[in-house]
């Protein structure tokens, strides 16, 4: 493997010196060989002080030599200057798994559509102030240079990287991280209502800058379990200033007359345009499908941090080029990515994104591909000259829920109706479920709330209503009143009115034969069925409007992230992206009880516990015993019933390298953003 040359720019490890003398090499340390470099502060990455000091030498830099084509492709952006104007003068130091790469190619991505399976190639180019390294253990430096806590984790100080640049070339700074919490995370005309991470039991924060490399988050209560959020969230913590600020009404008094000059109704309306009143950053991009409007603006999207950069965006897909002052090398001192360029295609049906993996033509996938996809990705291995890996998953893959706050007043009586849920729970034979949907490789367990069990979780919880009782499901559902009173072997309510579970679902949330198994458990017991695939868009909208009767998708949380998202234990119990039910119950929260459904006493005990548990020393017998009220009152009162625990599938070229196995597969640890995808190369 033919391996980057090195040559012309030199950082000493106090300052940065241009000359014309070719310093000695740095040995190029991978994961797999130390070349007898001894680890840093944090595993497979070093900070360049730290490096040179380890490895006794100097580290020269080069960059993509299509660089500046590359560049001139992102409207907007200057010409590009010399590489020492473009890498931090810390820049972060990343030991490639196998090898130092080659530059160039183009990395191939399937989607289903906007904003619907996405995630999966986002988390390939994602950043944010920190991450999981890939022993999903130890959170480690990215965008963020180093961190500190204080003592009662109330203060959290951020120390950013001199040097650093947005994509357009600008500073990036500590106020860049104020300008995103001030304004956009709490500001109500751009996100209605703030994310439950950017508060502490449900108080906003501070954020204060102390000088351009330091922002200090004030809590206005314990909460140490903000770092994870930081390393696995989707949501970036900071935006640029320089860039969205001058259309932001309450930071220029011009904007709005900017934003008229330019064709907008005024500067929110830009904003929107740009940041898309999100803190999803895979959001479309309006300006890009509009290109006579964004010639009034000065580019197309927001300049990022992030390894690539939307310059197409279209309903069939989108195309991305690396970003030129990305602040990542490798130890030999590349500059990374790797890979010139991103393709990202969209196809919504699940057999024809199957047929894209059988012919190869797609470089890496696991989002939407369930197990039963795994045979014929099997059989044609070696033919593709492919991998297919099966991963543990942190979230169970079939997880029911019914809409407890349904429109209908005789379904919501009897959904809320606990022998209702317990009912359905026992109906389900989980052994054919594992058999026919998991090739007999999972573990029938019950949905607890954290994936996996923390050790303060009784064992009795995992078992709780999953045993195949036929007889005492019908024996329940006779109790409540739910009995054929029209002689088609079906139920009817209680209250005389037929019933039939629409049961829709996207193959992004789950394995439809899960479903159609399940649909049939539930029609052996009386209750009639329909099972329609809809898109995730479709599924989506349904669950948000409060119509759907049966809830289902991917559903589970390690304790790191719970300590720092409080979601999946208040109503609707996840974001608009995931598993939700009690919709009118999250109304009366967020509106203090003035519309909506008042929920049952155990839903606001839920709400109080899981802000009490995120304040509380980890391991202490305080916290141990709000973590087991949690898990008690979640699982006894089946807001959410699981069913199987899978592995799942993920698919990789072989013609991709530095790609190693994955730990888990999991959203919720951001997919691929352990495993540094900035590394990964195209040897082709």
């Amino acid at each position: 493997m033919k391996h980057l040359t090195t040559f012309g720019i030199v950082w000493a490890a106090l300052g940065l010196l241009v000359g014309s003398a070719q310093a000695a090499e740095c040995p190029a340390v991978t994961v797999a060989d130390s070349m007898g470099v001894a680890a840093g502060k944090y595993p497979q990455q070093y900070e360049l002080s730290e490096f040179q000091s380890l490895a006794n030498c100097t580290l020269s830099f080069s960059g993509n030599p299509d660089a500046a084509a590359l560049n001139s492709r992102i409207r907007g952006n200057p010409e590009l200057p010399s590489l020492a104007d473009r890498i931090p003068s810390e820049p972060l130091v990343v030991a490639p798994y196998d090898s130092i790469g080659k530059y160039g190619g183009t990395f191939d991505a399937l989607s289903n559509a906007t904003e619907a399976g996405t995630s999966d190639f986002l988390s390939t180019r994602h950043v944010n102030l920190v991450r999981y390294s890939d022993d999903l253990q130890t959170v480690v430096p990215n965008v963020a240079r180093d961190w500190e806590w204080n003592d009662d984790f109330t203060q959290l100080t951020f120390f950013l990287r001199k040097g650093h640049k947005w994509s357009d070339g600008a500073p990036f700074t500590a106020e860049d991280v104020k300008y995103w919490y001030d304004n956009l995370a709490l500001n109500s005309d751009v996100i209605e209502k703030p994310k439950d991470y950017v508060l502490v039991a449900g108080e906003r924060m501070t954020v204060d800058v102390v000088d351009a490399q330091t922002v200090v988050f004030n809590l206005p209560a314990p909460k140490p379990g903000l770092i994870a959020h930081f390393a696995t969230s989707f949501a970036q913590g900071f935006q640029p200033k320089h860039f969205l600020g001058k259309w932001d009404p309450k930071l220029n008094p011009d904007a709005d007359k900017m934003a008229q000059a330019a064709g907008f109704e005024n500067g929110l309306e830009v904003l929107s345009n740009y940041f898309g009143n999100s803190d999803w950053t895979d959001t479309p991009s309006p300006l890009l499908r509009s290109p006579g409007k964004a010639a009034n603006l000065p580019a197309d999207v927001v300049p990022t941090l992030e390894s690539h950069i939307t310059i197409t965006d279209t309903t069939e897909g989108r195309h991305l080029v690396a970003n030129p002052y990305f602040f990542m090398v490798d130890t030999s001192g590349n500059q990374l990515p790797y890979i010139s360029e991103q393709d990202e295609v969209y196809i919504n049906e699940n057999e024809v994104r199957i047929l894209k993996l059988v012919n190869a033509e797609t470089d890496y996938k696991a989002q939407s591909l369930g197990l039963s996809a795994v045979p014929l990705l099997m059989d044609n291995q070696e033919k593709g000259d492919y991998t297919v890996d099966l991963r543990p998953a942190v979230a169970m893959n079939g997880v029911f829920s019914f809409n407890l706050t349904s429109a209908d007043p005789g379904k919501r009586a009897v959904f809320g109706d606990i022998r209702f849920r317990k009912a359905m729970s026992i109906a389900i034979n989980r052994d054919e479920v594992n058999e026919v949907a998991s090739f007999g490789l999972g573990v029938s367990r019950q949905y607890i709330g954290f994936s996996p069990a923390p050790a303060f979780v009784d064992k009795k919880w995992a078992s709780y209503a999953i045993e195949y009782d036929n007889a005492g499901a019908k024996a329940l559902l006779d109790e409540i009143g739910m009995v054929d009173t029209d002689g088609d072997g079906f139920r009817e309510l209680p209250n005389g009115e037929k019933i039939v579970l629409n049961m829709q679902f996207a193959t992004q949330g789950i394995d439809g034969k899960i479903v159609e198994v399940v649909g049939q458990h539930w029609a052996d017991v009386g209750v009639q069925t329909t099972v329609k695939e809809v898109t995730p868009d479709e599924y989506r909208s349904a669950q948000s409007s409060n119509q759907l009767d049966v809830g289902m998708w991917e559903k589970g949380q390690p304790l790191a992230i719970i300590l720092g998202n409080d979601e999946l234990w208040v109503p609707p119990f996840e974001n608009y992206f995931g598993h939700r039910t009690g919709m009118l119950w999250a109304e009366w929260v967020d509106s203090d009880g003035a519309s909506g459904v008042e929920p049952p006493d155990y839903v606001k005990q839920l709400i109080d516990d899981v802000l009490a548990f995120q304040s509380t020393l980890l391991g202490t017998p305080e916290s141990d015993a709000l973590g087991a009220r949690l898990v008690q009152n979640m699982t006894e009162n089946l807001l959410f019933i699981g069913t199987v625990q899978a592995p799942s599938p993920i698919y990789h070229r072989n013609a991709l390298k530095n790609f190693v196995e994955f730990k888990t597969a999991s959203y919720e640890y951001y997919r691929t953003f352990p495993y540094r995808a900035a590394q990964w190369y195209l040897d082709e």
